[in-house]
């Protein structure tokens, strides 16, 4: 018994200072992740935040590089979203709002899964394929002259 309680002992001791620190304040794994992913973000947050400012700011005695700064903010907003934070738009008296659906485009509100069930149930029978297409114009068009016919 006395052999049980050194070995735990010398478990104890192999710990480094900021590993016993970390198990005090964190003692689930899942609260660590969760935290390092926190971080993570705003690493992210304050990089992309950063690129867009220079792009717009000239520092003197530092050439101003141009950048097409559309994925740098794709990756912002999408941190953003990630913290709950949604974009607006500007309208055209001068306002920043927030449209209806809440995704600030003007468009109509995302489909839901219930939304596509009800299309699909709606569909008449056989093979059919739903496709949703974020982006517009989108132009579908079939092969007028096919090397070989289709057979099932």
């Amino acid at each position: 018994m006395a052999e049980e309680l050194k070995e735990e002992i010398v478990e104890e001791e192999k710990k480094g200072p900021l590993q016993k620190l970390k198990e005090k304040i964190l003692p689930d794994e899942d609260e660590q992740a969760a935290i390092i992913s926190t971080f993570v973000r705003l690493g992210v947050l304050v990089w992309s935040g950063g690129i867009l400012t220079l792009n717009y700011v000239a520092i003197p005695g530092v050439p101003q590089q141009k950048i097409d700064p559309t994925f740098i903010a794709s990756v912002f907003t999408g941190v953003l979203a990630s913290f709950g934070i949604q974009t607006a738009s500007k309208k055209g008296d001068g306002t920043m709002k927030m449209n209806g659906n809440g995704n600030g485009n003007g468009g109509p509100a995302p489909a839901t899964a219930k939304d596509i069930e009800a299309i699909m149930a709606k569909a008449s029978a056989g093979p059919v394929q739903t496709i949703r297409v974020e982006q517009a114009p989108l132009k579908i068009t079939t092969d007028t002259k096919p090397e070989k016919p289709y057979k099932l």
